[in-house]
C-alpha cells in the first residue's frame, strides 16, 4: 500500500522566495498526504507486524553503527528490551497519531527522548532538525551509548537522520552511506525529498569544513 509519489513545487527553507499561488498548491499537496498518511497508518503497521512474526529478515530494527540502531516504530513492550541493549537515546521521526511511546515512559528507563514530528511518505525533517538529531546521536555515541532512531517502517524519514549521520561524522558520501545502510537494513526506501535533503547536508558540511580548515590555517 502506497501513496503515489508527488514532487516538492517548494523546498521548505524558501518559501520566503516563492508565490503565495505555489505555498497554497505545496500545502494542499502536504494536507492530502497526511489525510491518506492517517488512513493507513495501521494497516500499514498491522502489515508490518505480520511480517516481522513471519520473516526472520524482517526485522525490527538493524544495528547499524556501533552505538545507532535503525528501525521502526516501537512498542511500549521493547523499551526495557532497547535498555538492555544499551539505547540511551531514541529520535522519534513520527507525527504524534503515529507515536506509540511516551516521553514519559523512556525517562522512566533513563532513555533520553528526541521528538522531531515529520509527514509521513514524501517529507524530509528540516536541517535545522536534521542537525539537531545529527548531533544528538553524536553525544551518545561520545558517551558510550546507543541510539535508536525510528520512524513508522525504519525505511525513510528516520534513514535520512541515519544517513547525514554519517556523512558528517563517518566522512562517506551520501551514495556510499546509503549502500552501507542497505547493506544492513536491505528495505530503506528514500523519498525524492529526502534524498535530496541527504546531498544538500553533504555539500553544507564539505563547505562547513573547508572554511573551518582555512580560518585554523
Amino acid at each position: 500500500m502506497k501513496i503515489k509519489q508527488l514532487d516538492d513545487d517548494v523546498e521548505s527553507d524558501n518559501k520566503d522566495s516563492v508565490s503565495p499561488k505555489q505555498i497554497v498548491r505545496v500545502d494542499a499537496k502536504r494536507a492530502l498526504v497526511g489525510a491518506g498518511a492517517r488512513i493507513l497508518f495501521y494497516p500499514t503497521l498491522l502489515y508490518n507486524v505480520f511480517r516481522n512474526k513471519i520473516q526472520a529478515e524482517f526485522r525490527w530494527w538493524d544495528e547499524v553503527d556501533q552505538f545507532l540502531l535503525l528501525g521502526a516504530v516501537p512498542f511500549p513492550k521493547d523499551v526495557p528490551r532497547l535498555k538492555q541493549l544499551g539505547v540511551g537515546g531514541v529520535i522519534t521521526l513520527n507525527e504524534p497519531y503515529e507515536t506509540l511511546v511516551s516521553t514519559s515512559l523512556y525517562h522512566a528507563h533513563g532513555i533520553d527522548h528526541l521528538v522531531i514530528p515529520t509527514r509521513d511518505y514524501l517529507f524530509a525533517p528540516s536541517f535545522a532538525d536534521i542537525s539537531r538529531a545529527v548531533d544528538f546521536i553524536h553525544k551518545n555515541a561520545s558517551c558510550g551509548r546507543t541510539t535508536y532512531v525510528h520512524c513508522k517502517a525504519g525505511r525513510g524519514r528516520s534513514t535520512t537522520i541515519v544517513l547525514c549521520y554519517l556523512v558528517e561524522y563517518k566522512h562517506m558520501t551520501p551514495a556510499a552511506a546509503l549502500e552501507y545502510v542497505r547493506s544492513r537494513r536491505p528495505r530503506v526506501l528514500l523519498a525524492r525529498s529526502q534524498w535530496k535533503v541527504c546531498k544538500k547536508g553533504s555539500l553544507l558540511y564539505i563547505n562547513y569544513a573547508l572554511l573551518k580548515s582555512v580560518l585554523n590555517d
